[in-house]
């Protein structure tokens, strides 16, 4: 008999988190850095040059953000399963009750949820309890290196997006094109991550949309002030 392997939502949570979260960043930070150095009178190479370092500069921090972050993460999971598997091999017996207890306050019947417990432990004792003990499993299980590289490889792509339309653009008008380009963009991004996600497209391009636009308008804002003081 063939076995079905279902596909589901869970699954993309790792590497969609990092990737929709690096490429929003990319795409809000470098081009509201763009539209704030613009909006302070600088010429248009200086901007450029302020784009660029914001672009490597986002990526290592989006990098070395997510790499410690989700290597705490990994240090947590890898500490608990080793007090897991010393309480397995000091007190197997005991381990063996309360995985069955589990499975009662689930709604088995005791008796069944023994015989459960039983062959699950048999199969892979460690397994089981890091499942259904500690919650943690394959799919969520922490991966530092993937969540790094996802995080500054989109971040990147997305910074090129403002950066590029930037350099195409005439000086007086680069604010404007920047921004009536990264929007949709964002929209775009917001709509993807949902629809791959399994949530409500509408919501995910209202949110990232919108945050993205008052980023834009607040360092406008920033930008004008210092440079009509200077």
């Amino acid at each position: 008999m063939r076995r079905h392997k279902e596909k589901h939502y869970a699954e993309r949570i790792g590497w969609l988190r990092a990737a929709v979260l690096g490429a929003n960043d990319g795409i809000v930070s470098t081009a509201s850095l763009l539209v704030g150095v613009a909006s302070a009178n600088a010429v248009h190479s200086d901007i450029l040059v302020a784009g660029v370092a914001g672009l490597v500069a986002g990526a290592m921090s989006m990098a070395a953000g997510e790499y410690v972050s989700v290597s705490s993460q990994a240090d947590t999971e890898n500490a608990d399963l080793h007090r897991e598997r010393r309480e397995l091999a000091e007190n197997y017996e005991f381990e063996r009750r309360e995985l069955a207890d589990i499975y009662v306050g689930r709604g088995l019947e005791p008796v069944l949820a023994q015989q459960v417990a039983d062959q699950l432990m048999a199969h892979d004792a460690l397994a089981a309890h890091a499942r259904d003990e500690l919650g943690l499993t394959t799919i969520h299980s922490a991966r530092p290196i993937q969540a790094a590289l996802a995080s500054a490889a989109t971040f990147a792509v997305g910074a090129a997006l403002p950066l590029l339309l930037a350099a195409l653009s005439p000086r007086d008008v680069l604010a404007s094109i920047v921004v009536a380009g990264s929007l949709p963009s964002l929209a775009l991004l917001g709509g993807l991550a949902a629809r791959a996600g399994g949530a409500r497209v509408w919501v995910g391009v209202s949110r990232v949309t919108l945050w993205g636009a008052l980023a834009m308008a607040a360092t406008a804002g920033v930008g004008s002030l210092f440079g009509t003081v200077a």
